[in-house]
């Protein structure tokens, strides 16, 4: 079977990465870039070391700063007015998941029209390159500033849809550690553990390579054995260095062999609860693992080992179980071992919740298939 692989051409990374980033653009003769971001990140300075670097380099800018945790589909509608009023000829994302993922719809629809919806029912719909799109990142969870994914929310029925397309890999990316220095400890945990979540759900995807497996073992070990640092003491630059090269891998290992119930059932909540994303990952990690690791104990025994268990004496059983404790105590550890109901999730709305994951296309590459009150059971367990 063939595979293909995708990432950005090229990423920029390590302690002050974004100081190479305005040659970067002057080299490619971009003119314009409509700044995709959120307030916070305005009101506290942060945009102004990427708008220095624009300014030192002769390129205009304008800046959205509307995007919402979990982004919407007014968010990209709000986009690319401002682009088509503000004359801009690329698109740069500041920040997180959120903003790469407003950014990138911003980007495929100027470029291929319609709305973003339209490119939700199926992979790789979009017949042409987006608009040039450059990622700055700012968290190290979610890797949407290098991967092949969007994760956008319908408002008006309460759902949450990724959009998969290759189109959507940005020409630059760019992971300057000292951007993330400043990230609350919440932020820290939860994209942390987003990101633990794309490196075990990618190791175990039906659509894993060799290429994908190397990436997500070694994210997995960067993570269990630096985020407790990076939440606990945010200037360890060491620990803050290892998370980013630890998410930038899990990216690219969900980014090509994709993910699966987690996700997709974390999608959902997004949608109906406005949760956030990395809590509810943290929080159903566990839960779906047990489900898959009926199917694939042999892979669940390699995550164990990647979490720093000594599995010599152990069982297979005792193994798998043992690797899932370790998750479950390095989310409590950060923060993120919480319960769904004191979320706010109610019992009431788990079916439709289930129906829509089932719908989702993260599962389509889960190692174990669920029946609807299955998904609803492990809704349920994480009550």
């Amino acid at each position: 079977m063939s595979s293909v692989f995708y990432m950005p051409p090229v990423t920029l990374m390590g302690q002050n990465a974004i100081l190479s980033l305005g040659a970067e653009l002057a080299a490619k003769e971009l003119t314009k870039a409509l700044i995709v971001t959120d307030k916070v990140l305005v009101e506290i300075g942060l945009v102004n070391r990427l708008t220095e670097q624009l300014s030192q380099h002769g390129i205009g800018f304008a800046i959205y700063d509307g995007v919402k945790p979990n982004p919407t589909e007014k968010n990209i509608e709000d986009g690319l007015n401002m682009l088509a009023e503000q004359g801009c000829d690329f698109v740069i994302s500041f920040g997180g998941g959120s903003s790469h993922d407003a950014a990138k719809g911003i980007a495929l629809v100027a470029a291929n029209g319609g709305h973003i919806r339209d490119y939700s029912k199926g992979v790789h719909l979009s017949r042409k390159p987006q608009l040039p799109l450059v990622t700055v990142n700012t968290t190290a969870g979610t890797a949407s500033e290098m991967t092949v994914f969007a994760i956008i929310t319908n408002e008006a029925d309460e759902t949450k849809y990724p959009v998969v397309d290759k189109h959507f890999t940005p020409i630059i990316a760019v992971n300057d550690s000292e951007l993330m220095v400043a990230m609350p400890k919440f932020l820290t945990a939860a994209t942390g553990m987003d990101a633990l979540t794309h490196a075990v759900e990618a190791y175990v995807s039906t659509a894993a390579t060799p290429i994908t497996d190397a990436s997500a073992i070694k994210a997995i070990e960067l993570i269990s054995r630096n985020l407790e640092t990076a939440v606990n003491n945010g200037e360890d630059r060491q620990a803050r260095d290892a998370m980013q090269y630890g998410e930038y891998l899990a990216g690219m290992a969900f980014s090509n062999a994709s993910l699966g119930y987690v996700h997709s059932m974390a999608h959902q909540l997004g949608g109906v609860y406005d949760l956030v994303h990395g809590l509810c990952n943290a929080i159903l990690l566990p839960e779906v693992s047990r489900f898959n690791a009926k199917v694939t104990p042999e892979r669940f025994v390699d995550i164990a080992k990647a979490m720093g268990v000594d599995t010599a004496e152990m069982t297979q059983e005792q193994a798998i179980e043992a690797g899932i404790q370790a998750i479950t105590e390095l989310s409590e550890k950060v923060g993120t071992a919480q319960h769904l109901a004191d979320l706010g999730v109610k019992e009431e709305k788990l079916a439709f919740m289930a129906q829509n994951a089932l719908d989702d296309a993260c599962s389509l590459t889960n190692p174990r298939k669920a029946s609807l009150e299955e998904i609803i059971e492990i809704y349920r367990a994480c009550l």
